[in-house]
């Protein structure tokens, strides 16, 4: 049972941000510190993605364990409330579908797909393995020079 009113939780949860969280600024100030350069919040592709890399025909999603239901055993930010359980589960597992329709809609778009978790973000290694893994996706010029290759051969 909920120790506080429903009109107090519901006060509580509508303060949750959405854009521009903690996880999400350490993230991008990290990332722009090392010369990856992004839009935010794309509307036009699925899902919204935080950051869109348009160069890199890139985006990414920064994760709440709590909110995407991060499936690592090892996560204590990923845990389900004891109360109203049944509805958290239900909450949560909406959220990962949507999140893995979203992700195959992107990729079906040609888009790369990374996800960064919230849990990680204390690790320097996991945000260095994120920028190579956004460098290492090919560019739109590399792309577009393979497409006029092909079209110079017989």
């Amino acid at each position: 049972m909920d120790n506080i009113s429903k009109e107090e939780r519901s006060r509580v949860m509508a303060a949750v941000k959405q854009k521009d969280t903690k996880p999400e600024m350490k993230v991008r100030s990290f990332l722009h510190k090392h010369g990856l350069r992004y839009r935010l919040h794309d509307n036009k592709l699925p899902g919204k993605p935080d950051l869109v890399f348009p160069r890199f025909r890139t985006v990414l999603f920064i994760h709440g364990c709590f909110w995407h239901g991060h499936p690592d055993e090892q996560c204590k930010l990923a845990r389900i409330p004891k109360s109203n359980v049944k509805f958290w589960k239900d909450k949560i597992r909406a959220n990962r579908q949507r999140d893995d329709k979203n992700i195959k809609l992107l990729q079906d778009l040609g888009w790369n797909v990374a996800v960064i978790w919230e849990c990680q973000l204390c690790n320097n290694a996991a945000l260095d393995g994120l920028a190579i893994q956004i460098r290492s996706a090919p560019t739109l010029r590399d792309k577009d020079q393979k497409c006029s290759s092909a079209e110079e051969q017989p």
